[in-house]
């Protein structure tokens, strides 16, 4: 079952590009419709129905998706692993469920919102995107989270019309999740056979689930407990929405970046599993000088654009954005080459306890910090805790597998990149300056950006760049020459 790494790259892509395309349109649309209140409400709720869907699932979806890629080509083995993750899940997913009604649904101010969450549990219960990536048939997810996505938009722009609408906001994003996962399965009889119920083994997976398990509820220790503390702590939704939107424009760039990871992780996984461990090291190499490559750019360019892109993209109500841009723009780069050192090497390679012990201390890191600095610094002093926690956790990661690869390879083309990046960021920052804050000026501050980052690079003599213009060009030809030999047909 030999899959070509640069083709699922392009379809995970595709579908990380419409990922951005989608909250570049609603995202506008929904902070002013909602106002920056209510958009703080939905981003506090979520938070708390997120623990309880990561405690549901463990680390089961890291885990599933390693197991099946270690036994792609083995039918018998991967139905086996299949059912035994599902119904591992659907058990650990019903306490969760239950735990979450007790709490959170009866009584509690925000419950009308928590009740339309359950659905987002149960939604969560029958994903099985996992096993997908795992035999890296990412055609079939990509094409699922089109649809749902595209359906989910629509939505949000007939339905959505006022501050009211807060409910029907989440209704769209629940119900979109729960048949965004029910359509999965229907491609299942394809890629599994029968079994029989008495060889599973369920138990077995409990031990190394709950070793990834542990990473898992550190991670979200920086991610999602942040807007949980800002909301705990300062009792001021309107710092949540700030930060929730502010976040978003950060992850809507990170997509780029985190996309090759999605798919270069199985890869190194079938890779270790067939004894090619030579090979570990040239993927890993291209990773971080991919992540170089693009997350420079990315993270100046937010940086430079954060004044004038503020007021338009997300409106008035949400001016504090503007700093929280820049203060946590550096998350794009710290994120980017831990994903590689983290999720493409550690979880493949079965040493989830380095990746235990990195992102536990990062947590506890981020979690003092936060107790500090938000009642002082509110939801600036929670994004900073976030990037201090990120870079803390790529430094123990890359201390504790120096003795397996280079960590020279981390940071060998980086300072053409920097150089660039710092260069393309004063010169874009001046562009915008006198200009004002509309859709045009964002517009002409990205074009101004790319092209002084690609004249650098030329000067510079990058092999990336030039071996990524080469490639669009051989698939512009091919294309021109497709069409000729077509319509000569």
């Amino acid at each position: 079952m030999k899959k070509n790494i640069i083709k699922n790259y392009l379809y995970n892509l595709s579908y990380q590009i419409l990922a951005i395309i989608v909250p570049l349109i609603t995202t506008p649309y929904v902070s002013k419709v909602l106002g920056v209140n209510n958009v703080g409400i939905y981003s506090y709720t979520l938070s708390i129905a997120t623990y309880f869907i990561l405690f549901g699932t463990l680390g089961i979806a890291t885990y599933a998706q390693r197991e099946i890629a270690y036994v792609q080509e083995d039918k018998q083995k991967r139905t086996k692993i299949f059912w035994e993750i599902i119904i591992l899940r659907l058990c650990t997913m019903f306490i969760s469920l239950l735990m979450f009604y007790l709490i959170y649904v009866n009584g509690n101010e925000y419950q009308i919102y928590y009740k339309i969450l359950i659905l987002e549990l149960i939604a969560t219960c029958f994903d099985i995107s996992w096993f997908f990536q795992g035999l890296e048939e990412f055609k079939k997810t990509v094409v699922r989270n089109t649809i749902v996505k595209l359906i989910s938009v629509i939505s949000i722009f007939i339905l959505v019309k006022q501050k009211d609408d807060l409910c029907i906001y989440f209704m769209i994003y629940v119900i979109s999740n729960l048949f965004g996962n029910l359509s999965l399965w229907f491609y299942l009889p394809k890629y599994l056979e029968k079994i029989n119920i008495n060889h599973l083994q369920i138990l077995k997976h409990i031990k190394p689930v709950i070793s990834l398990f542990i990473p898992q509820i550190a991670i979200q220790i920086y991610t999602v407990l942040d807007k949980t503390m800002i909301g705990k702590i300062l009792g001021d939704m309107s710092e949540v929405g700030n930060y929730e939107q502010s976040q978003k424009i950060i992850k809507i760039s990170l997509t780029l970046i985190t996309s090759l990871g999605i798919v270069v992780s199985p890869r190194i996984a079938n890779i270790i599993a067939n004894n090619k461990k030579e090979e570990v090291q040239g993927y890993l190499e291209k990773s971080f000088n991919f992540v170089w490559f693009l997350g420079i750019p990315v993270m100046f360019g937010i940086m430079a654009l954060s004044y004038r892109l503020v007021p338009w993209f997300l409106g008035e109500e949400f001016n504090k954005s503007k700093i929280l841009l820049i203060l946590g723009a550096p998350l794009i780069m710290a994120i980017g080459l831990n994903n590689v050192s983290g999720i493409q090497y550690l979880i493949p390679s079965r040493k989830q306890n380095i990746f235990t012990k990195s992102v536990v201390i990062g947590a506890i890191f981020n979690f003092s910090l936060n107790m500090i600095l938000i009642p002082v610094f509110k939801s600036n002093g929670a994004i900073v805790a976030s990037v201090l926690a990120e870079l803390l956790i790529l430094l123990v990661q890359l201390y504790y597998i120096k003795g397996e690869i280079s960590v020279k390879i981390v940071y060998q083309n980086s300072k053409k990149y920097i150089i660039s990046g710092i260069i393309m960021y004063f010169i874009t920052f001046l562009v915008g300056l006198y200009m004002k804050p509309i859709v045009f000026t964002t517009i002409v501050q990205i074009v101004v950006g790319i092209f002084v980052y690609a004249i650098l690079l030329i000067i510079f003599k990058d092999k990336l760049f030039y071996e990524t213009l080469n490639k669009i060009k051989i698939k512009f030809f091919e294309e021109i020459i497709n069409e000729k030999y077509k319509s000569n047909d």
